[in-house]
């Protein structure tokens, strides 16, 4: 059997379409639509983040992709495999960090690692277990009993095993949840990594500057439903807005009345917030204007969109349609 060259490598890792998810009634309750008709298309060899609130159907989605719910309608693909007419196909080209831990507690790190690529049907031989614990700071714990472990090492722990079968596909449910700076940090570090090598990420988190910094596509679920999938600079984009805050050398009582069409804001005696559409008004008419008024910068400071800033707008509208 030939080896993948890039031209017959699929053009997405993950393909979702009009995927739906509904659960019956509970006593008497409504139907519950975890996912609504989303349809998604994750780029080969991108790091791929999807955000939104707790219960907005990122878990639901995840867990059809790796084969632990079952999809009411639609159709997903990974690595251009169905995930039920190609089952273990699919299933192979994606390794799962769950936020939930799932570890026997009887078994050594490196026990389970071995486990889990026998799982996977892994020769002897090309089983990596060992480069896995180092990758994820866990060398040392290779032979102690995983009931041993921290929070933090179980965590760890979680990641080796879905990066032990080397899949194409590597899903990472709020993997530094309850994690260390100095972990998260080499974490990243290694995953970046492997994305640098080829491995498509998907990334779920509540760290929005997390996926702002580590994510090149984002996309946000609220109640089921797909509400933006955008590369993450076209996505900050959708906000045009920038606030310049400006610290005067002087008190000032009241704003000059040349200020006031730049939405300006007096903070205090010697601060002047300026709140502006990048696309209507530069920094250089704020900066006349200031002088024009006969006063005298100290400090300035500007301030970008954040996606913090176009995640709350937009599951804060989703929220009131959804009401």
């Amino acid at each position: 059997m030939c080896a993948d060259t890039p031209d017959t490598l699929p053009k997405f890792a993950v393909e979702t379409s009009v995927l739906s998810k509904t659960y019956p009634a509970e006593r008497g309750g409504p139907v519950v639509e975890a996912l609504k008709s989303v349809s998604l298309t994750i780029p080969r060899g991108s790091f791929f983040g999807l955000l939104g609130p707790n219960g907005a159907g990122k878990s639901t989605l995840i867990n059809i992709l790796a084969g632990l719910v079952q999809k009411t309608s639609g159709e997903a693909r990974i690595w251009n495999f169905n995930i039920e007419r190609q089952m273990r196909q699919a299933r192979r080209a994606i390794g799962v960090v769950p936020q939930e831990p799932n570890i026997d507690p009887f078994f050594t790190p490196r026990e389970l690692l071995d486990l889990q690529a026998g799982l996977y049907g892994m020769p002897k031989a090309e089983r990596r277990s060992d480069e896995v614990l180092q990758a994820v700071g866990l060398s040392e714990k290779a032979h102690a009993y995983a009931r041993s472990l921290s929070g933090g090492m179980r965590r760890r722990l979680l990641v080796a095993k879905a990066m032990v079968h080397s899949p194409q596909v590597l899903v990472l449910d709020e993997p530094s949840a309850g994690v260390d700076v100095d972990l998260r940090r080499q974490l990243w570090t290694h995953v970046r990594d492997m994305n640098r090598r080829g491995t498509t990420v998907l990334l779920t988190t509540h760290y929005l500057e997390e996926a702002e910094t580590l994510c090149d596509t984002i996309a946000i679920i609220n109640h089921g439903r797909l509400i933006a999938c955008d590369p993450t600079e076209r996505l900050l984009a959708r906000i045009d807005s920038k606030q310049m805050t400006v610290t005067l050398d002087a008190d000032l009582s009241t704003l000059p009345t040349n200020l006031h069409s730049f939405n300006a804001e007096l903070r205090g005696l010697r601060h002047v917030v300026f709140s502006y559409a990048p696309s209507r008004i530069n920094s250089g008419q704020i900066l006349a204007a200031i002088d024009a008024a006969g006063l005298c910068i100290a400090d300035l400071t500007t301030r970008e969109a954040e996606l913090e800033d176009i995640f709350l707008r937009l599951t804060k509208k989703t929220d009131l349609e959804a009401g």
